[in-house]
């Protein structure tokens, strides 16, 4: 059988080596979406999509197999924990705090990957202090399922509480959720939210009151985290603030999707199933749909594109100027921090970021309106994509209306960077494109990299 390592997979497959059956069946299934979506499953860039979504898919739950009793057995140490209310492990108070633990997981309402930074901490009692590392791994461990914030935040509590017996243990996280927008919504709103961003904690034992003492402490080496009480939602609270999917309006919609799309919504439902998970289980019950309704945004439609009554006449005036340096009477004008979103089509999974714009224009010429340079990137973002063919695409599409000195920069997060076993986190992808002027002239190129500022692709968050 298959191994399920990236690397060793692919080999034994190559080789004619018997894939795992639950592989096989994810492979089928991605394959109905991706004809759902009017793509053709033979086509270079996707032909091997099936198999790598299933393998993200089987990574990104393989803590369903993993029990949290073979990480803690063997890494506990001897150490003096808590006696008679005074804790030496950690210090005074006895605390132990491991910060920023960056993970990931995935969304059991709509089947998206969410990112999650977790803060973990726990008083030692009965001598007894656990290896840092486990509280990561632990972690992991229910991460790597399909969750929801607070429910994670629970068994990750849970789980320590039991395996290592402490006096307590606090767990907080930072939870952020992508809110992919259509491409309607985002052409009448600029100042679209693209992000969810929730704080949820659990306690046990003196942490079991979240107005006790020990929180106290807990938090107040979290406040230069940015964490704090008033930002933590309440239990009743978090469900309804959470995934996008749980809108009131958006019934009617999933319900014409499960009228218009039955083999895609069944073929979700067999994924689930693969993962090993149930999906008349009440929490994913409407997960299918959600999911194919996230997919139809990339639906390969055979739409124009409008580009607001801009006309060839721009293009004529800045070719009539000719070709010459920037000491001449062309000057560069620059459109920064244009956010995008798309879908990555080797993983199907999210990707987004900022794409900066150059171009070289005659004395007296008003630059191009954002609106229209906003709703080019969306009409070629809102497709299955490669981050190299999105920047291309962009500025090819502006060379014809603008008259060719064009220079793109797309600044992007990768959402499969995260979730199939790599673990990047805070990787970033930069792609150029540079056409006319800029594709022979070093100095209009440094000169419009010079202006964007710095971090930008991770505005968007």
């Amino acid at each position: 059988m298959g191994s399920l390592d990236e690397g060793h997979l692919c080999v034994e497959i190559e080789n004619g080596f018997e894939k795992e059956p639950e592989t096989i069946a994810i492979e089928d299934s991605v394959k109905v979406l991706l004809q759902g979506l009017g793509e053709d499953v033979n086509r270079e860039g996707l032909m091997k999509t099936p198999l790598r979504v299933a393998k993200a898919l089987r990574e990104g739950t393989k803590g369903y197999k993993q029990k949290v009793k073979d990480i803690v057995e063997g890494a506990l140490f001897p150490e003096l924990g808590l006696h008679d209310g005074v804790g030496h492990a950690g210090g005074v108070g006895g605390l132990v705090i491991v910060r920023d633990l960056d993970l990931f997981s995935y969304c059991e309402t709509c089947l998206l990957p969410f990112q999650l930074k977790c803060h973990v901490g726990y008083v030692p009692s009965g001598q007894r202090v656990v290896g840092l590392s486990k509280l990561s791994r632990v972690a992991d461990v229910f991460a790597k399922r399909l969750q929801d914030p607070q429910r994670l935040a629970d068994e990750i509590c849970s789980a320590l509480h039991h395996g290592i017996k402490p006096a307590g243990v606090a767990v907080i996280l930072e939870c952020l959720h992508i809110r992919f927008p259509n491409v309607e919504s985002v052409l009448l709103d600029s100042k679209h939210q693209g992000w969810v961003k929730v704080l949820v904690s659990s306690g046990s034992g003196v942490f079991g009151n979240e107005n006790a003492d020990a929180w106290v402490d807990f938090l107040g080496l979290l406040k230069f985290r940015g964490v704090t009480v008033e930002k933590i939602l309440t239990r009743d609270s978090i469900r309804q603030s959470w995934c996008p999917s749980h809108s009131s309006s958006m019934a009617q919609i999933s319900s014409e999707l499960v009228t218009a799309n039955p083999d895609m919504v069944a073929a979700v439902a067999s994924i689930l199933r693969s993962l090993g998970e149930d999906p008349l289980r009440k929490e994913l019950a409407e997960t299918p749909v959600h999911f194919v309704r996230w997919l139809m945004k990339f639906k390969n439609a055979k739409s124009e594109m409008k580009l607001n009554g801009f006309t060839c006449g721009i293009t004529v005036l800045l070719k009539s100027n000719g070709e010459v340096g920037l000491r001449s009477n062309k000057h560069m004008h620059s459109e920064l921090n244009l956010s995008f979103w798309s879908q990555c089509e080797h993983h199907l999974l999210p990707f987004y970021g900022m794409v900066h714009i150059g171009y070289l224009c005659p004395k007296g010429f008003n630059h191009v309106g954002r609106s229209l340079l906003q709703s080019i990137i969306h009409f070629y973002g809102f497709k299955l994509q490669v981050q190299e063919r999105l920047t291309r695409q962009i500025a090819e599409t502006f060379s014809s209306i603008l008259g060719g000195d064009i220079m793109v920069v797309v600044e992007a997060n990768h959402t499969c960077m995260i979730s199939r076993g790599i673990k990047m986190f805070g990787s970033n992808t930069a792609t150029i494109a540079v056409l006319g002027q800029f594709a022979t002239d070093p100095a209009a190129r440094a000169m419009f990299l010079q202006s964007i500022p710095d971090g930008t692709a991770s505005q968007i968050s």
